[in-house]
């Protein structure tokens, strides 16, 4: 596999997984001062910057709009694998269809050389 396609996979994996750590704690404790002083949020802003760090890198090594798509793509496959797997959440056909046809679009645009 692509060093630059790892990067884009691990970056945004990192930033769906600090967001669901987010989605649990903030539900937990709300939207107070003693929530953004508690472990959980040392943790969630070490995970963001380690994945910003791959983002800029990849911003090095490829066009923006190629980037972008690709995050896109990755992050709409994730979150919706994710909230089904580990949330429980489950969506109509209709919006799975839409979201499929979203990444082929993007897959599309990301990938086109």
């Amino acid at each position: 596999m692509d060093k630059t396609l790892v990067i884009i996979l691990g970056s945004q994996l990192l930033f769906t997984a600090s967001d669901l750590l987010a989605r649990h704690n903030m539900n937990v404790h709300g939207f107070k001062m003693a929530t953004f002083v508690s472990w959980w949020f040392l943790v969630y802003a070490t995970i963001r910057t380690v994945a910003t760090f791959g983002q800029l890198f990849i911003f090095t090594q490829m066009e923006v709009g190629k980037t972008m798509a690709m995050f896109g793509a990755t992050s709409l496959v994730l979150v919706n694998v994710l909230g089904f797997l580990l949330l429980g959440e489950k969506l109509s056909p209709p919006i799975y269809l839409g979201i499929m046809l979203a990444v082929a679009a993007i897959l599309l645009v990301g990938l086109n050389k």
